[in-house]
């Protein structure tokens, strides 16, 4: 993982209050569980059934029954519980989660979420992404400023199917931590070694750039 990607995640691992129920999407948003302290008191789900979730491990060193949502491998920690799908999901549901953070292929300035399909090419389904950002009380996104043909993916409007609408609070990318709000898009902080400019650049909306000087990360 590039710096800045990691810089990205671990501005995104600080957003996790102690006494958190929190579920992290597949993808970079998997990745945040290690960089948060040691013996943090935070219970982390994962819909494929278990709570209380430690570091993730390598294949040498993991036990291969143990997997998160996207197949990475994890520990438990004490406290751990193991659980059907019906159970996990009605977990979600029921609005347990204080959290979650989620992927994005596309997020709209009124926080509209697009992360499960891309027309034309594969997907294995919208999995639990949906609800997750249905109803967990808040959602983040973890994602790159821009594709890997460098289009914005903080838009005006999502032109990709979307997984929920008017969802996501914060959006953390590998330039910026991007607040959504009643009037649009928030430049909240920026990523080390990155302008102002740089971020209104790569992004297709209007961002509220603050009077203040912006911290960074």
């Amino acid at each position: 993982m590039s710096d800045a990607r990691d810089r990205m995640v671990a501005r995104a691992a600080r957003e996790i209050a102690p006494g958190m129920v929190v579920n992290l999407g597949i993808g970079l948003p998997t990745k945040v569980v290690n960089h948060l302290p040691a013996d943090f008191p935070v219970c982390l789900h994962t819909e494929n059934g278990m709570t209380g979730i430690g570091p993730a491990l390598s294949p040498e060193r993991a036990d291969r029954n143990l997997i998160d949502a996207g197949g990475a491998y994890v520990t438990p920690i004490p406290g751990s519980a193991f659980f059907d799908s019906a159970t996990s999901f009605a977990v979600v549901r029921s609005g347990r989660l204080d959290l979650t953070m989620l992927g994005a292929f596309e997020v709209s300035q009124t926080g509209d979420l697009a992360n499960w399909k891309i027309p034309g090419k594969f997907s294995p389904g919208a999995g639990g992404g949906i609800e997750l950002a249905q109803k967990a009380r808040r959602v983040a996104v973890l994602t790159t400023h821009t594709d890997r043909a460098g289009n914005p993916k903080l838009k005006q409007t999502c032109a990709l199917p979307l997984s929920a609408s008017a969802c996501v609070a914060r959006i953390f990318t590998d330039l910026a931590v991007i607040d959504v709000t009643p009037t649009g898009f928030a430049l909240t902080e920026l990523a080390e070694g990155t302008s102002v400019e740089d971020v209104t650049r790569a992004t297709d909306a209007a961002i509220a750039i603050p009077d203040a000087p912006i911290p960074t990360f």
